[in-house]
């Protein structure tokens, strides 16, 4: 019985406690205008997050054709198709975990 009683007075205690500090961290401030003091008027500037001084260089963008495009893209599923197709023909470890030689990293 002992036991039970100490427990429900740890279990009171520990309730008050938080109770006092969810109050304090509720509570509105208790500051009046009257204790603030009063800040020169300054001209209001608008935030800027870049400044106006630095100009961006964007770079152009190049103008790749599309055959070119093309070209490389066949190039790959050609090689990814003649990879798949050695290892279909030979499995190994080795080709499987191998790195592609396509510029594109996939």
């Amino acid at each position: 019985m002992d036991m039970l009683l100490m427990g429900l007075c740890f279990t009171f205690i520990g309730l008050a406690v938080t109770a006092m500090a969810f109050a304090a961290s509720t509570r509105p401030k208790a500051t009046s205008p009257k204790m603030q003091p009063e800040l020169p008027a300054t001209k209001v500037v608008p935030a800027r997050f870049f400044s106006e001084r630095v100009t961006p260089s964007i770079p152009t963008h190049i103008q790749v054709p599309i055959e070119v495009l093309l070209q490389q893209i066949e190039n790959h599923i050609r090689l990814e198709q003649a990879a798949a197709e050695s290892f279909v023909a030979y499995p190994n470890h080795t080709l499987l975990h191998s790195k592609t030689t396509s510029p594109f990293v996939n």
